[in-house]
């Protein structure tokens, strides 16, 4: 795939051609000319290969780096760093590329918003990234959108690796090891330590080497046409922004406890209050009143400053200071008329599945065969259930199979969950089966 010489310790492997090959068993070997491997494992890489390149931060500097990659060859290895647990938004603030001929490039995505001119160069070539689906929206915001690509992380799930983080894989299949004690940090913050640039661009040195070791693995369990089809749904779809919920303050961590729509009106209101101040100040909302300090202001219900700067979470500074937003919050819901109070959600689509034997046991015995086909199916291909098939398609097609079941309807239920080709054409006839065929009756579908 690329004529840049491959940072690669492990040779191949010693089998013969028809012995059944085991991904999880695979391990580094001695390294090729040009290496000095440890006998004692695998090898902890420190630097890249041309050193840290400094962030390009200036229209010139980008521009030089769309040249270098322009006349490059082969795949683009891309990462992008972003604040999450730090700031309110998911933008990218450091994008990492690295290109045979081209040597790696770090980017200050925030005096360079818009990264259009390095897209039209690197555009149709395949794009090489881990967990691509984190990174695709913050990369489609500066300009960066694939045409195709290749996902290393979800290659080695359907390559059956039961370890599928980058650093995980580097060891096991390049026989490199990677620190990644820097994943969790601020990269909101300026100038960026030398130390936290030389993580980035190690996280994109070796991302080729392994999207070659995966293919090859992948080929070798014939399952190179199941990941082509999953790399064209996450072209088609990864850089669309999550969902926006309809009503995210129910998702407050501990909202389990408060009882009465009053009570959970007081969430509502101080979720909106502080989202806004986490919006205005592009902090993690967590950073500005935690989850725990809304839960017990909502249980409490405190009507002035002394009681409510008593209660867990409410102790700092920057909080204290806004006690007046969360009192006129509290004040704002305990001045609601009752119709204007939290009602109960309609759950759209089946309900959860410990409810199904109670509400109609006929549904749990066909998700129960449903399940079982689908654990089946996946462990005979050494692939997780939920890289199969979605839990929640299962259950909607349990719940409410088509009204003939054949397995051109069961199909084209599927492909209007999103199933892909290559999942259908492993589950439909045992699942067009098994939800006409006989079964107990659970007591309990978990």
């Amino acid at each position: 795939m690329t004529d840049e010489p491959p940072l690669r310790r492990r040779a191949a492997e010693s089998r013969s051609d028809d012995a059944p090959h085991d991904p999880l068993s695979a391990q580094p070997e001695p390294a090729d000319a040009g290496t000095d491997p440890s006998a004692d494992g695998p090898e902890l890489l420190t630097s890249p290969r041309e050193g840290t390149p400094q962030p390009v931060a200036t229209a010139a500097e980008l521009a030089e780096v769309v040249a270098r990659f322009a006349a490059g060859s082969g795949p683009v290895a891309l990462d992008a760093e972003r604040a999450s647990g730090y700031r309110y938004s998911q933008r990218a603030y450091l994008v990492q590329l690295r290109r045979a001929g081209a040597g790696t490039a770090l980017i200050d995505p925030l005096p360079l918003s818009d990264l259009t001119p390095l897209d039209e160069v690197i555009g149709e070539a395949e794009w090489v990234l881990h967990a691509a689906s984190q990174d695709l929206p913050c990369l489609a915001e500066v300009g960066l959108r694939p045409r195709r690509l290749f996902d290393t992380e979800l290659a080695a799930r359907l390559a059956g690796f039961e370890r599928v983080g980058l650093a995980a894989l580097t060891e096991q299949l390049l026989g490199f090891t990677l620190e990644k004690h820097h994943s969790a940090a601020d990269w909101s913050n300026r100038p960026l330590p030398e130390s936290w640039l030389t993580y980035a661009a190690l996280d994109v040195e070796l991302l080729v080497d392994l999207r070659d070791a995966l293919d090859e693995e992948l080929a070798r369990q014939g399952k190179s046409e199941w990941a082509a089809e999953e790399f064209a749904a996450l072209v088609r779809t990864g850089a669309r922004p999550p969902r926006v919920r309809a009503e995210p303050w129910r998702r407050t961590s501990g909202i389990h406890r408060v009882r009465g729509a009053r009570a959970q009106a007081r969430v509502r209101s101080m979720w909106y209050a502080r989202d806004q101040i986490a919006a205005r100040r592009d902090a993690a909302p967590g950073r500005v009143l935690p989850d725990s300090a809304i839960i017990a202001a909502a249980e409490l219900d405190p009507k002035d400053e002394r009681t409510l700067l008593t209660l867990p979470g409410f102790g700092g500074r920057s909080v204290r200071r806004l006690a007046r937003t969360w009192l006129a919050a509290l004040d704002d819901a305990r001045n609601l008329p009752d119709d204007a109070l939290p009602v109960a959600p309609v759950v759209e689509g089946p309900p959860p599945p410990h409810r199904w034997a109670e509400r109609d046991p006929v549904a749990a015995a066909r998700l129960a065969r449903c399940r079982e086909v689908v654990l089946r199916i996946s462990g005979e291909h050494r692939l997780p259930a939920e890289n199969l098939i979605a839990p929640d398609s299962v259950r909607r097609l349990a719940w409410v199979p088509p009204e003939e079941v054949t397995e051109t309807t069961v199909a084209e239920t599927l492909r209007g969950f999103g199933a892909r080709e290559w999942q259908i054409g492993l589950l439909v006839a045992d699942l067009t089966t098994a939800l006409t065929g006989p079964g107990p009756v659970p007591t309990e579908a978990g």
